[in-house]
């Protein structure tokens, strides 16, 4: 799990990084994607019994 869980963690920062640059620049479609794929990560993690940072 430990290359999982690196994997997840790492596209998590990826996301919300991303996510704040689009805010930032006001590109509210990207910012909805990112949101959403942001909770599918999250979601993934839970059912594989990850623990992530909120």
């Amino acid at each position: 799990m430990g290359e999982f869980t690196t994997t997840i963690e790492r596209r998590l920062c990826q996301a919300k990084k991303g996510l704040d640059e689009a805010r930032s620049v006001g590109d509210d479609y990207l910012a909805d994607t990112l949101t959403a794929e942001i909770e599918d990560l999250r979601r993934l993690a839970d059912e594989h019994g990850v623990l992530l940072p909120r």
